[in-house]
């Protein structure tokens, strides 16, 4: 079960409560300047970066900015350990071996475990699969079970952020900029 607002990082949180201003405040010194510079054009491609965050749900989840207001609205809908085990499984990927054992049991009880405290809604057979897994971790040995939350929140929650007051919100004010 989702902890709360105050299971987000505290950067992130940060983030997503300054995103709207941030690009908010990015259209506005675009619409007041008849002079760009070139570090403008580097905020302006910033401002209509919400914007493409509705062409793909890869596009929401590899913005920095995007994945910190797509986890904050999880929260919000008391899904985020969703997006909690997807990252969880991101940086798995990258232990070093001598630290994968304990990673893996970690991850395995926080997320997939029958009694876990933030478990993910997976079948029966991925669940299985990955308790067959651990008996020897590896990179891969949550693979199927990210895959499957993947395509859980691309499928059911980025439909509902995209329809979202926030997001809706934010590329109004990007589009009338």
């Amino acid at each position: 079960m989702c902890r709360g607002l105050e299971s987000l990082p505290i950067t992130c949180l940060e983030r997503a409560k300054e995103l709207r201003a941030l690009f908010g405040s990015l259209l506005q010194r675009s619409d007041h300047t008849g002079q760009h510079k070139k570090s403008d054009k580097l905020r302006l491609h910033e401002v209509n970066e919400p914007l493409k965050w509705k062409e793909s749900f890869d596009n929401l989840m590899s913005s920095q900015n995007g994945l910190c207001l797509f986890r904050a609205f999880l929260v919000s809908e008391y899904s985020e350990e969703n997006i909690a085990f997807y990252l969880a499984c991101e940086d798995y990927r990258t232990s070093k071996p001598s630290k994968m054992a304990t990673k893996a049991k970690k991850i395995y009880e926080e997320f997939i475990d029958s009694d876990a405290p933030r478990e993910v809604n997976i079948d029966h057979a991925t669940k299985e699969l990955t308790k067959e897994n651990m008996k020897r971790p590896k990179q891969s040995c949550f693979d199927q079970a990210q895959d499957r939350i993947y395509t859980l929140m691309e499928k059911d929650c980025y439909p509902r952020f995209l329809r979202s007051s926030v997001y809706l919100e934010l590329t109004r004010k990007t589009k009338t900029g």
